[in-house]
């Protein structure tokens, strides 16, 4: 009966230690603004918890071949973020964290690609290629996507099936804002979400 009092506390306890999930950011498309969200660079159409857009090729020319964009200006060191798109004609799909200096991280989705690249800020190379992955992804599917950054470690999941740990000195910079965007075709994003743990 000891024994089982015994593992029955360790348990609680075990539990109460866990880390706690502070929201930073959550954006599920319902309202037509946010405060932390600055959509850039088209015709953005926000409704049906969903914010979907078809790059304007004037728009891309105008701002030096870069498509639209959702910035997300939150401060943090160490944070998750999540969100899902649904891509049909695109190029890429581009998650970035930034930071006051420029961007920290970059995931960039092409096709069934994805590339992970870091941005050291003493380095003569503007970015840092660390990991090319093939991934399944079928066309015209939502692909849902987390970005846990901890420190000098970035940990991907794609879907289901994919779940990959990157390491580089410079992630572990402070972020000022995150952003989700692409070029050509059209995207949709839903289900954005930023969470920091508080222990």
């Amino acid at each position: 009966m000891r024994l089982i009092w015994g593992c029955v506390l360790l348990g609680m306890l075990c539990s109460g230690i866990q880390a706690e999930e502070k929201i930073l950011l959550q954006d599920n498309f319902s309202e037509s603004k946010l405060k932390e969200r600055r959509a850039s660079r088209g015709d953005w159409v926000i409704e049906n918890g969903m914010a979907s857009c078809t790059q304007d090729d004037e728009l891309y020319k105008k701002y030096k071949n870069h498509g639209p964009i959702i910035f997300y200006d939150v401060e943090f060191q160490n944070g998750t973020a999540q969100f899902a798109y649904q891509a049909d004609g695109a190029r890429n799909v581009v998650f970035t964290a930034n930071g006051a200096d420029g961007h920290v991280f970059r995931l960039i989705f092409t096709g069934n690609q994805m590339q992970v690249r870091a941005f050291p800020p003493d380095s003569e190379e503007k970015s840092a290629l660390l990991g090319r992955e093939e991934l399944s992804i079928k066309a015209g599917s939502w692909v849902p996507v987390t970005v846990s950054l901890e420190g000098g470690q970035a940990t991907i999941t794609v879907g289901k099936e994919f779940k990959k740990s990157y390491e580089h000195a410079s992630f572990a910079r402070s972020k000022t804002n995150i952003s989700v965007g692409f070029s050509f075709g059209t995207v949709k994003f839903k289900d954005v979400q930023l969470t920091q743990s508080e222990n």
